[in-house]
């Protein structure tokens, strides 16, 4: 069969940042209840939890909601600033994940096409980045750069655009159903991990074709992803 030039050889991945690369979606949650608090809204940290991976917008607002109040724009963009600094303070408890570093110097190596896309703004991600390494060579989309973060598809299809693939041809890599949801809107193959704290059926639910423990474990098994040596 002639080659398909509109088909790599192999695809492209998309990297989350937040809970994929670094374990920090529970100093988000707890920096999130603060923050609400702050605002006046009382809610226990597992409900934080669940709306962790969307936009700090949108999580404040679907949030708010479920105790009755409205939350103005003025009022939102306080409650992401609050966030933002009340998370940077947790900065000395954030570790990489498992097989993080590991991964990224694979497809490195392999000259595998990849990208980081975070739901977070730059500036509150910036920390992130130092403690994973990101190399400048590797595209990076944040909140910053987009019109709407997870779970729109936005910040895939920026990442796939960057890249010069089709989104089609690309693997999005996350631990969160708004990971997922976004991956399928943007019709790329949605691949879970277990370290945001979602069940394996939660992430297969919200379309992921694998599940994986963590970086490591997807390291582990990056061929099933259509990623060889040679």
């Amino acid at each position: 069969m002639p080659d398909r030039p509109d088909r790599p050889d192999r695809p492209a991945i998309l990297l989350d940042l937040d809970g994929t690369l670094t374990d920090s979606v529970y100093q988000h949650a707890l920096a999130w209840r603060k923050a609400l608090e702050l605002g006046g809204i009382q809610l226990s940290v597992w409900r934080i939890h669940r709306r962790i991976g969307m936009s700090g917008g949108l999580l404040a607002e679907s949030l708010a909601r479920e105790t009755g109040h409205e939350l103005t724009d003025k009022e939102a963009a306080k409650m992401k600033q609050v966030h933002a600094r009340l998370f940077a303070a947790q900065m000395g408890d954030v570790r990489l994940l498992p097989g993080a570093k590991e991964l990224m110097r694979h497809l490195t190596k392999l000259k595998v096409p990849w990208a980081v896309a975070t739901s977070g703004a730059l500036a509150s991600a910036r920390p992130l980045l130092e403690l994973i390494a990101l190399p400048p060579s590797i595209p990076l989309i944040t909140r910053d750069d987009v019109q709407h973060a997870k779970p729109d598809p936005d910040l895939w299809l920026a990442a796939a655009a960057r890249l010069g693939v089709a989104p089609e041809s690309a693997v999005a890599v996350g631990d969160s159903v708004w990971d997922l949801l976004a991956a399928r809107r943007a019709r790329a193959l949605g691949v879970g991990l277990l370290t945001g704290g979602y069940g394996q059926e939660e992430l297969e639910r919200a379309g992921a074709y694998r599940v994986y423990e963590d970086p490591a474990d997807l390291l582990l098994h990056i061929d099933e992803l259509g990623i060889r040596a040679s």
